[in-house]
């Protein structure tokens, strides 16, 4: 598999990030999508910054791409204070925890991603900080021991996970707002490409291009906005820096991603299944050793929006592909498969 998937809502290099921060919304009204918490967060921080005090905790889950962090960004600026980012696996001990809390001014908003791969032992420290601001340090051991409490400045903490089920339930309770993002609409996605198209002075000669970027894009603001810039080169050195339907249908033909954002990678995936096992059932990690691939990277990486779409099938005896997916790639669905009456049954673990 290719070490870089142009359709992977996964962050990529540095240098993709530096480009996506240059693209990001500076403030809430400008914020394209979630409305249902974003009109929480304009109540929640409104109704803070008149009492004076930080905004309630906030959890953020969902898969990636959709803006977690951006929001983070977002809340900070609107709060008026500074934001600090870290993740679940940079806080190692509870002393990492505590010098991030002790730099915090009032108000502060700390950034967690990745929050439910904090170890157990720094989850104990940031329960008294959530509540009460105030660290719990044990200092030596034994018959010594001795607690020393340690005051922080009051802070809004904002977690960011895509395993929402992985986090300990005492962690979740302790966030004021909870909420799941969900995959953004075409229409929303057209109004990021916009934004996007202004911010990178890009002419765009007709609407339908930027819904070629959208349809192809897995409701996901970040694959929209790589495969615009993908368009942009293309644009620029073939058809005069103009991105027009007939140019964006071509730069994304040479990347092999089809009118539903399909990649090559998906594509295999599917014909697998469906011409060496005849659409399934089977077993993934039959797949994975069929396609000389990681069982782990295809249900992590593959299958999520093979899922969403309606392609495949999780079933007690293995994968399968639906009807759907068969006419999608023109391949004939098996009778078994087709008419077998536990394919859409209870999932498998494997």
């Amino acid at each position: 598999m290719a070490t870089e998937r142009l359709i992977s809502p996964q962050e990529a290099r540095p240098e993709e990030e530096q480009a996506n921060v240059a693209l990001r919304p500076r403030s809430i009204d400008e914020y394209v999508g979630q409305a249902d918490l974003i009109r929480r967060l304009q109540i929640a921080i409104k109704a803070a910054t008149g009492r004076k005090e930080p905004t309630e905790h906030v959890l953020l889950h969902g898969p990636p791409g959709l803006g977690k962090t951006t929001l983070a960004h977002v809340i900070a600026k609107e709060m008026g204070t500074r934001l600090t980012i870290t993740s679940g696996p940079a806080l190692a001990k509870g002393t990492d925890l505590v010098a991030a809390l002790t730099r915090l001014q009032p108000g502060d908003v700390l950034f967690i991603d990745e929050i439910h791969r904090l170890p157990v032992a720094v989850e104990e420290f940031i329960y008294p900080a959530m509540e009460d601001y105030r660290i719990d340090v044990t200092v030596d051991s034994g018959i010594n021991a001795r607690t020393v409490q340690i005051t922080c400045k009051p802070f809004t903490l904002i977690g960011a996970t895509t395993r929402a089920g992985l986090l300990s339930s005492p962690l979740r309770s302790r966030f004021g707002i909870v909420h799941h993002l969900q995959y953004y609409s075409g229409e929303e996605l057209l109004q990021i490409l916009s934004r996007s198209c202004r911010l990178l002075a890009l002419e765009v000669a007709d609407r339908g291009a930027l819904e070629l970027i959208a349809s192809r894009s897995r409701g996901t603001p970040r694959i929209a906005n790589r495969l615009l810039r993908r368009v942009r080169d293309f644009a620029q050195v073939e058809s005069d820096g103009r991105v027009t339907s007939a140019s964006v249908e071509r730069a994304l033909a040479i990347e092999s991603i089809d009118r539903l954002g399909l990649d090559e990678l998906d594509r295999a995936f599917l014909r697998t299944i469906g011409t060496v096992y005849s659409g399934g059932p089977v077993g993934l990690e039959t797949i994975a050793a069929t396609m000389n691939e990681d069982g782990g990277t295809l249900e992590d990486v593959v299958e999520p929006y093979l899922l969403q779409i309606g392609f495949l099938a999780r079933t007690r005896r293995g994968r399968a592909l639906t009807r759907a997916a068969a006419e999608h790639l023109g391949l004939p669905l098996s009778v078994a498969a087709a008419t077998d009456p536990t394919l859409f049954g209870k999932e498998d673990a494997t």
